[in-house]
């Protein structure tokens, strides 16, 4: 019960503080989300970091998110409506004992950008490299942005949910050039749906 309280405590003190910064809160699982727009992650986040209130010492995680294969109802319900591109970031008061995480949605589904936030939590520096090279979210005023996982040579976003599951191309070792060389892929393109069997009622929330 105490939790429940702790919860409902932070959520009260993040519609007094946050004010017309914040675009949305939800609860769902025992965890507390908050939408924030673009233009405003900085000053939120800063916020979130000094605000005695809060205290949110610590980015545990920050990660891209592509919602484009997600379905209208499910939109609707998120706040996400025609946005296609989101980042997701989990933060801890190690003071306090509480967490909260924080969705900001690109505006741009073209081009996604949205502000880096590694001068208020350093330790987002290679979450937003991992972000941008999977997604292609580009993270304005970032000290460093190049891929951190891919090649230099890679074409496109992995993790974007258009991009093809064999890839654009294929390397491997030229014994003759005596170096890796780029060609197209040679396996057929396929999807492999997995059947996934999951108990009654799995996920629940317990009454």
């Amino acid at each position: 019960m105490s939790s429940i309280i702790q919860q409902e405590s932070l959520a009260g003190a993040l519609k007094s503080v946050l004010a017309d910064k914040l675009a949305g809160l939800q609860t769902q699982y025992g965890e507390l989300t908050i939408i924030v727009r673009a233009e405003d992650v900085i000053t939120v986040s800063t916020m979130l970091r000094d605000d005695f209130i809060f205290d949110f010492d610590t980015l545990i995680d920050l990660c891209g998110i592509d919602y484009s294969t997600y379905g209208n109802d499910l939109s609707v319900k998120q706040g996400l409506r025609d946005k296609r591109f989101a980042v997701i970031y989990h933060l801890l008061s190690v003071n306090r004992n509480h967490r909260l995480r924080i969705r900001v949605l690109a505006e741009n589904n073209e081009f996604p950008v949205i502000d880096s936030v590694t001068e208020i939590w350093p330790v987002a520096n290679w979450f937003e490299r991992e972000a941008f090279d999977l997604y292609g979210i580009v993270f304005t005023g970032h000290p460093d942005l190049r891929r951190i996982l891919t090649d230099y040579g890679f074409i496109g976003n992995p993790f974007r949910k258009d991009f093809p599951l064999t890839g654009n191309v294929e390397m491997r070792y030229d014994a003759e050039q005596k170096r890796v060389i780029y060609q197209p892929v040679s396996i057929e393109p396929r999807e492999i749906t997995p059947l996934v069997i999951r108990e009654e009622h799995y996920g629940d929330c317990e009454s």
